[in-house]
């Protein structure tokens, strides 16, 4: 049973995509205005909306979020595989990601801090840059197989330019599992899981009072949530010489999760930051095969 729920945690921590995106500017504008009291009152401390749907066999996060970024910069930094790397790094629970080439990747998913890499979760991502114009952007991630029955993982990341200069960005986050995957997510959920919240509000049926939501949704928002800081942070980082941007992003990734203790936190800074120094330094080199 602890095995099972160990690599449920990996699985319900792991990387993953959206479902059918807007693929448009004037979709995404119409929600950012649908969103737009959401984004300016919440408890985020930042202009910031999370849902979650769950299907029969699927799991889907959400992030709509205003960037204090151009967006002629948004787009310019989320068009190669390699810079997606160094987004996906940041999360805790990634232990490698290494561009294989124009449109793919490889990502290690593990747990422990001293865990070998080759004995990770592998993910082979491909990647496809599906806009690029002037006042719309987007690119989707996806891997067809995942641990533990998992499958389906996508990552889908679409934006706009507002007229504050700043952006608006949607990111999806989902993946499909079969009945393995739905008995680890059990297990998980049970035990290690048990006491685990997402971000989203709904209504407690034995109480009837509204307060964070659990299970697997809450599952996926904070997933959702450790992408899209990611990014947040990885933008930032851009602004610093080149040697510091690294170190930049990762102490910044951290301190942003520490914001929402409750639901991100998971270790103390010292631990995460020499874990991550390494796996950066790491994934500059292609594993074999």
């Amino acid at each position: 049973m602890k095995k099972i729920a160990s690599l449920a945690a990996i699985a319900l921590c792991a990387a993953l995509n959206a479902a059918p995106a807007f693929a448009d500017a004037g979709s995404l504008r119409a929600k950012y205005t649908e969103l737009t009291e959401q984004l300016r009152n919440n408890n985020y401390g930042r202009a910031l909306y999370i849902d979650s749907t769950e299907g029969s066999n699927t799991l889907q996060g959400d992030v709509y979020a205003v960037l204090d970024h151009p967006f002629s910069k948004v787009s310019q930094a989320l068009k190669q595989p390699s810079q997606w790397c160094d987004v996906m790094i940041l999360p805790f629970n990634t232990k490698y990601c290494h561009a294989m080439g124009p449109n793919s990747m490889q990502v290690r998913i593990g747990r422990k801090f001293d865990q070998p890499v080759e004995q990770a979760y592998r993910l082979d991502f491909n990647y496809q840059n599906v806009a690029a114009s002037n006042d719309y952007f987007e690119s989707r991630l996806n891997a067809a197989q995942g641990p533990v029955g998992t499958k389906n993982y996508r990552i889908n990341v679409e934006a706009v330019p507002l007229d504050s200069g700043k952006t608006f960005m949607h990111m999806t986050y989902s993946y499909g599992y079969g009945g393995m995957g739905k008995m680890a997510m059990q297990a998980y959920l049970s035990t290690a899981g048990a006491s685990k919240i997402g971000f989203s509000q709904a209504k407690d049926e034995a109480t009837g009072k509204m307060g964070p939501i659990g299970g697997v949704r809450g599952a996926i928002e904070r997933n959702a949530m450790r992408y899209y800081l990611a990014i947040d942070a990885y933008l930032d980082s851009l602004d610093a010489p080149r040697e510091q941007q690294a170190e930049k992003r990762i102490q910044q990734w951290f301190s942003a999760t520490e914001r929402y203790p409750r639901q991100l936190h998971e270790m103390d800074r010292s631990t995460y930051v020499a874990m991550k120094r390494q796996e950066v330094e790491r994934q500059q080199t292609a594993l074999l095969q």
